[in-house]
């Protein structure tokens, strides 16, 4: 943790030069949890000084087609509440009621038949920390003729805290105050594993109790649970289930607009700007820096720590513009229209994410993870000052233009590109335009990825 201090002079100087001066957001405050804030003296944001229509990736309302949702468990997509609907499953700590949702599985016969999304790296989460898997096991009801088990869990969150989220001054970021509203306990993990079985699901608890439910203040829920659906009343031969509707994020990937939710992360501003549980055990999980290299359970993401903002500016995108453009010190309900507007028009963060189950590649299909190493992006001086810090939609394109131009873009405040150990646990839900196939462009020889050019011959 770190404590609020004064700018630098030369965090002072940027904001004279620059139209729209506004600092961080999301994400990536939590890699720079670990960086003294003295250090952080990013060059100021800007927003393009020409008018531009509010362009908003893919669809933006109604009901999102079932062919474009790549979780398969999911109910629906309600793309004007910027929400996703998911199966919502029972299950208990210490004779408690939780409930959890099911979004990827680490073997692929399990992934098929659940309809959730196949990650086989959550296999390597307990090479060198077993307690990133919590075992859990489960209770078959009495008399059951049809349903689930209750999985019994070893570890919970608490959501009693109170999320608040205060911009700092002059800049929003580092935030003033930030305090998560979900913080997991010493044995909790989203990520569990059967006794008696290897196979990993990613299960994050997303309420707890028996209800009624506080969605809009999230006392007893997670900070993006917007409702909570309970199960029809089944008669004799039927069977009906509850279900959850979450605030979802949108991201790129590939050069495409994507929908994923974001339910934990390693560090507490993070957690507070995503809207997520604080779970400090996510930082242990294999390994830093790891991607897709052997006994990772990680893959990249890609948050810009100063794009540019502005809510009618197509160019806009990255943790200053979510500060700034999404509402993010409000608390998330269906009765806050104003925020979900901000959201699906384009008002999140707009990461960019890595490999990703629809690929072509099978290789970058199997390398997908729901735990997203972040990889924060600094627009340098220079590339503010010539108007080239740009939206990015593709992971290779942003490699690439770190590897041949570190005069436009480095890690934060000039430090090299790459790992910062933040973990964000953001299941992928669906895409809103085009399926995402192929990246952009391909990465040349000396870029962050490991290919035929990264050897001597």
């Amino acid at each position: 943790m770190w404590t609020p201090s004064q700018p630098s002079k030369k965090w002072r100087s940027a904001l004279t030069r620059t139209r729209l001066s506004r600092r961080f957001g999301l994400a990536a405050t939590a890699a720079l949890a670990a960086v003294p804030l003295s250090v952080l003296a990013y060059s100021a944001t800007s927003t393009s000084s020409a008018a531009a229509p509010n362009v908003t990736p893919g669809q933006t309302s109604g009901i999102l087609p079932t062919s474009k949702i790549i979780l398969e468990s999911t109910v629906q997509v309600n793309l004007t509440h910027h929400t996703a609907t998911l199966p919502l499953h029972r299950g208990a700590f210490h004779g408690r009621t939780v409930w959890y949702v099911l979004t990827e599985s680490s073997n692929e016969g399990a992934a098929r038949d659940l309809n959730v999304n196949f990650a086989p790296k959550l296999a390597n989460l307990g090479i060198d920390c077993p307690a990133c898997v919590q075992d859990v096991t489960q209770s078959v009801p009495p008399g059951n003729k049809f349903g689930p088990a209750v999985t019994n869990f070893a570890g919970v969150p608490d959501f009693s805290p109170t999320r608040v989220l205060t911009p700092g001054h002059p800049m929003p970021f580092p935030p003033a105050v930030a305090k998560p509203g979900g913080v997991g306990d010493a044995h909790y993990s989203p990520f569990i594993r059967f006794r008696g079985s290897t196979t990993v699901y990613n299960a994050p608890i997303v309420a707890t109790g028996d209800g009624p439910f506080d969605v809009v203040r999230h006392t007893n829920t997670a900070d993006r649970v917007l409702k909570i659906n309970p199960a029809k009343p089944a008669g004799p031969g039927r069977y009906y289930a509850p279900s959850v509707e979450l605030l979802v994020i949108n991201g790129f990937d590939s050069g495409q607009p994507i929908l994923y939710v974001s339910t934990d992360a390693s560090e507490a501003v993070t957690a507070t700007l995503e809207r997520a549980t604080f779970v400090p055990l996510l930082a242990r999980t294999p390994f830093r820096g790891g991607d897709d290299f052997l006994g990772s359970a990680r893959e990249r993401i890609f948050p810009f720590v100063n794009g540019q903002t502005g809510q009618n500016n197509p160019q806009a995108q990255g943790l200053t513009h979510l500060i700034v453009d999404g509402h993010a010190s409000e608390d998330a309900s269906l009765g806050n229209t104003a925020l979900l507007a901000a959201l699906r028009n384009g008002g999140d963060s707009l990461n960019v994410q890595g490999d990703f189950p629809t690929l072509t590649d099978p290789h970058r299909q199997f390398a997908y993870s729901p735990l997203w190493e972040a990889q924060f992006a600094q627009w340098t001086d220079k590339a503010v000052r010539l108007g080239l810090n740009l939206r990015q939609t593709d992971e290779f394109q942003i490699l690439n233009l770190v590897a041949t131009r570190p005069d436009l873009i480095t890690g934060p405040n000039g430090m090299p590109f790459g790992s910062m150990n933040v973990l964000i646990n953001c299941p992928v839900i669906a895409f809103t335009a085009e399926q995402p196939a192929e990246d952009l462009v391909t990465p040349i020889p000396g870029a962050q990825v490991e290919t035929r050019g990264s050897f001597t011959p």
